[in-house]
């Protein structure tokens, strides 16, 4: 399964932006499907998770309340929607995949496909 990630671009400080991941192929319902990002210099952080079973779902402090991540069962995609953001949230976007609920490591997901960068200004 590949992974393509979309929507990014440049919003003002408390604008919102919706990012997509569509897979190529199947997502199991055993599958966690997490959004990442990741800033020059800096390693890939865990933004939000969830699991395709039941929709469970997971936020990084750092944007609990603000963003929402969500599935598209029919299109094997899932969202990532972000709102009130700020300048801290400017970064390349990532989606990926795992079979463990609760490790929100990068090195436990992968079909890493290219981001998207989203760019917040001031």
């Amino acid at each position: 399964v590949q992974l393509q990630a979309s929507g990014g671009g440049l919003v003002q400080t408390g604008g919102s932006l919706r990012l997509s991941c569509a897979a190529s192929g199947r997502i199991f319902s055993s599958r966690i499907m997490g959004w990442f990002r990741q800033t020059p210099g800096n390693e890939r952080e865990f933004v939000a998770g969830i699991r395709w079973r039941d929709s469970r779902s997971y936020y990084a402090d750092s944007v609990k309340g603000r963003f929402t991540i969500s599935k598209e069962s029919g299109r094997q995609t899932v969202h990532l929607e972000m709102n009130s953001l700020k300048p801290e949230d400017t970064a390349v976007y990532y989606c990926g995949r795992s079979s463990q609920w609760g490790d929100w490591r990068p090195s436990g997901f992968g079909s890493w496909g290219q981001g998207t960068l989203v760019t917040v200004s001031s």
